[in-house]
């Protein structure tokens, strides 16, 4: 297969998983004729019908809920929420019913449900359309939340997260939607979906980050060579359950962490990755492992944006402050 972007490997992914398994469904606010705001889920309608891609009234709540009924009848069902200001409408659903139905029924009724949601910044658009919903749901136990980063994973990772009996929520950083493209081995082995992974080996920092960070670690990676530093970059890909594997064994050798993230940094994944770390490394570290994020501010307006959004210079400012310890 050529190169692709993410947007054209989440595609080919849909497809692949609709054309493995009849049960699988699209729903969601304009995933059908249109094929998505974002062009995610172009021409699967025309190929699989209107009974398996379905567009959806404008009500995130009632999304969900029909996702919920047609996953216990034996569907797997994977629900677009458009934007991901727009999930608090069903949040209810989700963290209520979809999150606790295992549970509560000794696990006897299992959700294969996956909620799709465009998440993050950088795009210029209004309010309610560049948001980081993830700890809110990384934090509710019941829930798998995952952050693909790049056209690979985008393709593997949405096909795992459909396989999956439990419910998962599935983050696509909108701003890379279009961007970098790969190579798609179609014959290749993934690395398994609830996995971290190290994206550039260092010795002398780690960086870890998830979803529209990874892109920008690297690039800090990349910068921090002229100033005769290696810095090691993890990409969390899983948010919950949240494997710290790599993240652990890179911070013994390397003895300074710092996480990354768009969302705002009080209560964030960045405080959770800390806190583990630091349990498990303590001897190891030179430095707090320290956060940069946005800042806990609403989201501003989209000429406001790049102040908020931890760019290149504030991650490479933080990476320094690790070295002043």
């Amino acid at each position: 297969m050529s190169k692709v972007t993410l947007a054209k490997a989440l595609n080919a992914g849909l497809r692949t998983a609709m054309e493995q398994d009849d049960k699988v469904v699209l729903m969601g606010e304009d995933v059908g004729r249109l094929g998505g705001v974002f062009r995610i889920t172009d021409g699967l309608q025309k190929d699989f019908g209107e009974r398996r891609v379905m567009d959806s009234p404008l009500a995130e709540s009632g999304i969900v809920g029909t996702a919920i009924g047609m996953a216990m009848r034996g569907y797997r069902p994977v629900v677009e929420i458009q934007f991901d200001g727009f999930v608090y409408p069903a949040y209810d659903q989700i963290v209520t019913q979809l999150a606790k139905m295992s549970y509560r029924s000794q696990g006897k009724v299992r959700l294969p449900v996956v909620i799709r949601i465009p998440f993050g910044g950088g795009i210029g658009a209004v309010e309610h359309h560049s948001e980081s919903p993830e700890a809110q749901f990384a934090h509710t136990p019941g829930l798998k939340v995952v952050a693909c980063s790049n056209p690979v994973d985008g393709y593997w990772m949405i096909q795992q997260a459909i396989a999956c009996d439990d419910p998962v929520i599935f983050l696509e950083p909108k701003r890379q939607y279009h961007g970098d493209k790969a190579e798609l081995d179609l014959d290749a082995t993934p690395d398994p979906l609830f996995t971290s992974t190290v994206v550039r080996r260092g010795d002398d920092v780690t960086l870890v980050a998830y979803g529209p960070m990874v892109r920008t670690a690297l690039a800090v990676a990349e910068a921090a060579v002229a100033d005769g530093r290696s810095v090691e970059v993890v990409d969390l890909r899983s948010l919950s359950p949240l494997d710290l594997g790599p993240v652990v064994e890179s911070a013994r050798r390397t003895g300074r962490v710092v996480v990354a993230h768009e969302a705002h940094v009080n209560l964030g994944m960045g405080a959770e990755v800390a806190a583990r770390v630091t349990e498990e490394c303590f001897f190891s570290l030179e430095a707090p492992v320290l956060r940069v994020g946005g800042f806990d501010t609403p989201y501003p307006a989209a000429r406001n944006e790049h102040h908020f959004l931890p760019d290149l210079d504030r991650v490479v400012d933080t990476v320094d402050r690790a070295f002043t310890f």
